[in-house]
């Protein structure tokens, strides 16, 4: 937002670019949950331009992003975030974006030294280098700590009026939003990025190790994001509704998942995950049990679940509820 505000500052014209991975904590999971509803719900990207007067193009890169996470060139950081792989990829498609469409250089509100994996000093000429971006790509918030763009040399932007942000302290970009009159912005720090986060990527460790292989597709990383998720066995998980959104989502997928529900009470719905032929009648049992222990009828000594696969008529089992002290803490994934 600061970046372009900045060169916008400049009389330039600015577009914006916003890459849809499928990673990204908003415009999914913050839609999808009723949670903390008096907090509004948004698309930054979207709303950044709304607030900056620009065009935003959104571009799915869900298919070519998979060899990124799968196989990255300079590795993970702390988790499965392959960030400096990813910078390069996004300068990258940017790169080939602003050739195709007339436009002179790349701007990015990268700051020197403010995150760990892709933004050292040492590491900011890879980026420019692997992307083949070279010195068309602009960092207006760290431009004076690094040597000159083609941009600042031709004199389409004053490098004068450009800044020397670095480290991981953001006072100073705190300031220039209230020099700016930006009152409201996204989460400063930490990102929009799930691979960043340590109970998602447990769990996508988890899916890859019980497939066999690190392919995935879109609605593999959707669900990740969404319910409890357990594995009472090796060969099946149940991802269990949290809330009502949640449990609204996850109807969608009732028709390719074998699903369950509490009868009689409120209760969550539940997909269980796994090959429907390796299910035999002891894990729905077992899964029934756990889907009672997350209903209001926990404490009775019966309850019956409803047990469904596509359009198939459901059928109907009686368990006895779990209890939490039946539950080991090593089939929780979050």
């Amino acid at each position: 937002m600061l970046a372009a505000k900045a060169i916008l500052e400049q009389g330039l014209h600015v577009e914006g670019l916003n890459f849809f991975t499928g990673f990204c904590v908003e415009g999914h999971t913050h839609a999808i949950r009723k949670k903390s509803e008096k907090k509004q719900k948004r698309n930054n990207a979207l709303w950044v331009a709304e607030q900056l007067g620009i065009k935003l193009h959104i571009i799915d890169i869900v298919e070519e992003y998979k060899n990124i996470v799968i196989n990255p060139q300079y590795g993970y950081g702390a988790h499965l975030n392959p960030c400096l792989d990813c910078k390069i990829f996004m300068v990258n498609k940017a790169r080939e974006w602003m050739e195709a469409e007339g436009f002179d250089f790349i701007i990015t509100g990268e700051v020197v030294g403010q995150r760990p994996k892709s933004q050292r000093k040492h590491l900011m000429p890879i980026i420019e280098q692997k992307s083949g971006a070279n010195d068309r790509l602009l960092r207006p918030l760290s431009a004076q700590n690094l040597a000159p763009t083609l941009p600042e040399r031709q004199g389409w932007v004053s490098r004068e009026k450009l800044f020397g942000f670095s480290g991981r302290n953001r006072n100073p970009q705190f300031e220039l939003a209230e020099q700016y009159g930006i009152k409201d912005y996204a989460q400063p720090a930490g990102g929009c990025c799930f691979l960043t986060n340590e109970s998602y990527t447990t769990k996508l460790k988890d899916l890859w190790q019980h497939r066999g292989h690190k392919n995935y597709e879109l609605d593999d990383i959707l669900l990740l994001k969404v319910g409890r998720h357990l594995r009472p066995r090796p060969h099946f998980k149940l991802i269990i509704g949290r809330e009502e959104g949640e449990n609204n989502y996850l109807e969608g997928y009732c028709a390719n998942f074998i699903h369950l529900r509490v009868k009689d009470y409120n209760g969550p719905l539940t997909l269980l995950e796994g090959d429907p032929k390796e299910i035999g009648a002891e894990d729905l049992f077992l899964a029934a049990q756990i889907v009672a222990r997350y209903s209001s009828g926990k404490d009775e000594a019966e309850v019956e679940v409803y047990i469904g696969m596509g359009k198939e008529e459901p059928r109907l089992l009686r368990v006895s509820p779990l209890t939490t002290n039946d539950i080991p803490k090593s089939w929780y994934l979050t």
